[in-house]
């Protein structure tokens, strides 16, 4: 029997362990949502790989490997991510028996398959990513990751700079504390906060209980990404270095999750 070192394998071996994926990842690459919600249909028993219910969510799937979910075979697509400028007036899903525009009336036809990384609601402004790739959505929006999200905020009078404090402290909002991790006037009437939490409405929330109404609210910032120049209703791919700085914010905010230490830059 041929023998090979402790901590070698033959390079075909090697070759097949760099393509496995987890089979929510894998579910994920093939532009079916989140990992989390890919998680679910493994655990409903809808997958199935090679013909055989998998509720295993450590199963490693391989190319190869024949996998369903439904009567739906699936496999990993080439991911796509875009960045929109999404106007006021239009709301953040695909339909909504409520509304008339959605961000994808926005879009291409083509692109309907790419699903929004969070949500701006309808009356919000700004930076709003679209994308195929579920791992990377994953963790720009999961709490644990705390990927800050930046807005300029105009309110409906005179800031009073003191009441800062009580948004950092935090306010309750159903029953959870809702804080936002930096707030900074830059006008009379006008801040610029940046929050790493993703409650419903949290920013209109939190200044209507210290008595403000927002009356406009712009998302200019999601981790290292900027909205720019980009005008309303624009849309554009993302860059390979853009979506590299992305992955490094997002690899980064796993540590910190994870209790692990990085460099200070």
């Amino acid at each position: 029997m041929e023998r090979h070192e402790q901590g070698h394998r033959p390079a075909e071996d090697q070759a097949r362990s760099l393509v496995r994926l987890r089979l929510n990842r894998f579910l994920a690459a093939s532009g079916l949502g989140s990992r989390r919600h890919c998680d679910e249909l493994i655990a409903q028993g809808r997958v199935t790989v090679n013909g055989q219910p998998c509720t295993n969510f450590s199963t490693q799937v391989e190319p190869t490997d024949h996998v369903k979910v439904g009567n739906r075979i699936v496999r990993p697509a080439e991911t796509l991510t875009i960045a929109l400028h999404k106007p006021a007036g239009f709301v953040s899903t695909r339909s909504d028996p409520n509304a008339t525009d959605t961000i994808y009336d926005l879009l291409p036809a083509k692109f309907s398959r790419l699903f929004n990384v969070g949500r701006l609601d309808a009356q919000t402004e700004g930076l709003l990513l679209l994308t195929s790739d579920g791992d990377l959505a994953q963790h720009l929006t999961h709490p644990r990751y705390k990927v800050e999200k930046e807005y300029e905020v105009t309110v409906d009078h005179l800031w009073e700079p003191k009441l800062a404090e009580k948004l950092h402290a935090g306010i309750f909002l159903d029953g959870k504390r809702a804080k936002l991790a930096r707030v900074q006037q830059i006008g009379p009437t006008r801040l610029r906060v940046i929050l790493q939490q993703g409650m419903n409405r949290q920013i209109r929330r939190m200044f209507y209980t210290i008595g403000y109404e927002v009356v406009r609210l712009v998302r200019v910032r999601l981790g290292q990404l900027r909205l720019g120049e980009m005008p309303r209703g624009a849309w554009r791919p993302l860059t390979k270095s853009e979506l590299a700085g992305l992955r490094v914010q997002s690899s980064s905010s796993r540590k910190i999750a994870k209790g692990g230490v990085l460099p200070i830059p």
